[in-house]
Formats: C-alpha cells, sequence, structure tokens
C-alpha cells in the first residue's frame, strides 16, 4: 500500500483529485492535510473508503505536524494544492496568500527534502499544483509555454509564482525529486461558489443577477476538473523529474459567452415560469483591479510526452457541471445559508 500526502483535498480540485485516485488505485492510500478553511468541505469526500483515507485538520506552515505525518505514514508523494487561490480575495486580504502559498510551501518542502534525504526514497516525489495566471496576460495572439517568463498580475499570482520559484530551487539546490503543473481555470463539481461558472449557475437558479466584470470580453480557457486531475496522475506516475507541464482544457472562451452558454442550458434544463431566458438576468458591473485579459495553455509538451489530452469538450463539460448543481443544491445551499454571502470583494476604494 503506497501512501501519498494530498495538502488541501478538502478543496475543489484536491477533492476531485482524491476521489479520482481511490476509485482508480487499490494500492493507494490518502492522507488529506487540511486546513478547512472557508473553502474547504469534508463532505466532499464522504463517499472515499474509509480504509484508505485520512483526513487530518492542519496547516501546512505547522512544521511540527507535518513533520510527525512524514514520521508516521513515510509518504511515497506529495501533491500539492493546498492554497488560497482567489484572486478577488487575495486584493483584500494579501498577506494571507503570502503565509499559506508561499510560507506554507517552503514549510512543506523542507519537511519532505528532510524526509527524503533521511530515508533514500528512490521513488519519492513531490508534485507541486500551480496555474496559469504566474504567466500574467497575453494579447489575442499566443499561448503559455511551459517557459514562458512569469508576470504575474495579482497577490494570488504573485505568491503562486513564488511558490513555484521554490519547488524548482529545491529540486536544483537539494535535489528534490519534484514535479510542478500548471493549468487553466478548472470547473466541475465541488467547486466553491464564489467562482465564475457555480455562482453564474447558482444565482441563475435562484433568479438572482449575473454579474460579469467589465465588458465580459476577458478569456480564459477552461479545463474540466476530472480531466485536470488525470492530467496530475499522468505527471505525476510519468512525467520527468525537475519537469513542469502546462495542463489545459483547448476551450478559450469569453467569460460573457461562459455566461450565455449556461444561460441557454439551463433554458432548456429548467425553463423560467415567465418564459424569458435566464440570459435577461445578465449584468455587467465594475471591472477587477489588474484583470488579466487572456489565458491559453499550450498543452503540447504533456500531449506529446505523456500521451494525455482532455476527454471533456467544454460543451459536455458545461453540462455535466450544471447537472450536478442542479442534483446537489443541498450542498451549495449550505454553503450559501453558512460560509459564503455572495459579497462583491476585491474592489479597490
Amino acid at each position: 500500500m503506497k501512501n501519498i500526502l494530498v495538502t488541501g483535498g478538502c478543496g475543489f480540485i484536491g477533492s476531485n483529485f482524491i476521489l479520482y485516485i481511490l476509485k482508480r488505485n487499490k494500492d493507494l492510500s490518502v492522507i488529506n492535510l487540511d486546513k478547512l478553511t472557508y473553502a474547504g468541505n469534508k463532505m466532499n469526500l464522504f463517499t472515499v473508503p474509509k480504509d484508505r483515507y485520512t483526513l487530518v485538520q492542519g496547516d501546512i506552515c505547522d512544521k511540527g505536524l507535518v513533520d510527525s505525518l512524514f514520521n508516521q505514514y513515510q509518504f511515497d508523494s506529495v501533491v500539492h494544492f493546498a492554497a488560497e487561490s482567489h484572486v478577488d480575495r487575495s486584493i483584500d486580504t494579501p498577506n494571507q496568500f503570502i503565509q499559506t502559498n508561499i510560507i506554507g510551501t517552503l514549510n512543506l518542502l523542507e519537511e519532505s527534502k528532510k524526509f527524503f534525504l533521511k530515508s533514500k526514497t528512490k521513488d519519492f516525489k513531490f508534485l507541486h499544483v500551480s496555474t496559469d495566471e504566474v504567466f500574467g496576460s497575453l494579447g489575442m495572439d499566443g499561448k503559455f509555454l511551459e517557459n514562458t517568463p512569469y508576470d504575474p498580475s495579482s497577490p494570488y499570482s504573485a505568491s503562486k509564482a513564488g511558490s513555484d520559484h521554490l519547488v524548482r530551487a529545491w529540486h536544483r539546490t537539494y535535489s528534490l525529486p519534484t514535479l510542478i503543473t500548471n493549468c487553466s481555470n478548472n470547473y466541475g463539481p465541488y467547486q466553491f461558489p464564489e467562482k465564475l461558472i457555480p455562482l453564474m449557475i447558482i444565482n441563475a437558479i435562484k433568479e438572482k443577477p449575473l454579474p460579469i466584470y467589465g465588458k465580459g470580453e476577458n478569456i480564459r480557457d477552461w479545463l474540466y476538473v476530472i480531466d485536470h486531475c488525470d492530467g496530475i496522475w499522468s505527471v505525476l506516475c510519468n512525467g520527468k523529474i525537475g519537469s513542469t507541464y502546462n495542463i489545459g482544457g483547448n476551450n478559450e472562451i469569453k467569460n460573457k459567452d461562459i455566461v450565455k452558454t449556461i444561460c441557454n442550458i439551463l433554458d432548456e434544463f429548467i425553463p423560467r415560469k415567465n418564459n424569458e431566458s435566464y440570459s435577461e438576468l445578465i449584468t455587467y458591473v465594475k471591472d477587477r483591479p489588474g484583470h488579466d485579459f487572456r489565458y491559453a495553455i499550450d498543452a503540447n509538451k504533456i500531449s506529446t510526452e505523456l500521451n494525455w489530452t482532455p476527454r471533456e469538450s467544454f460543451e459536455s463539460g458545461i453540462k455535466k457541471t450544471i447537472q450536478w448543481y442542479l442534483q446537489n443544491s443541498n450542498w451549495w445551499k449550505s454553503i450559501l445559508d453558512n460560509t459564503y454571502r455572495q459579497e462583491r470583494l476585491g474592489v479597490i476604494k
């Protein structure tokens, strides 16, 4: 039985990853270290096999805790998701992002290094999950490559850029076996309702305004979360140590077109009582400070080296996502009742 430490495994991508690997691998045991902040939900993992899953509530910045977990479980791999990840919140409270994303990653690297050097485990790997936002903003042309210079725009992306640099440095300086993945925008089940797609779905269901920043012209590449999990697993199993892999969905779409697509699908799935389209609820609001115009991932490297490509088109993935939120209203209603009030964040006054 191999033991994998997953940090931030009660979050959106982390919980989907744990569900994905435990379903497909009977010889794995996952220890999930999660602080259970506002975006962490242990109910995301209610269905996992209890004999191969352990939740440890704690902070990746807690050196004593991380050290004790390494000593107890002798991890074969670390898959590091734990991060503050919402751009708007980073504008309001950047200190939290620096503490978790940089200091927390530093602590994990140091404890991993100590364990690796002591155990002489040849197969140990540290996989750091990052974002395409570290590359900054694109114009109308070009895509992010693995060697694209970093140019972060927000406190969030700057903190992730810093953690990426630390991971590379620990590989080059200490020979720690590391891997980095930089992904495009994820969507799918269990995404916290502050993000664009679940916010639009839930607001439409509740007949509330659908706020779009600026003119809605900003472009993102969209990746279905299960495809992302599959890509991460491919990199962990077969990626070249010390390498970075971009993981993208090949779906460049304007924000306003994302919202219109959601409205059109909801028009089909649950027509409004007044027979109007949900698109009538769209409203344009003041843009986010430093809002990057366009992200686009070139995922040719992971496709060529590891034979990975996304299975879902945006059309198929968004329908699955909307169906999930319709069928799991208790999940998001609990969040709206207890955790998230849908307040506007990241507005510089």
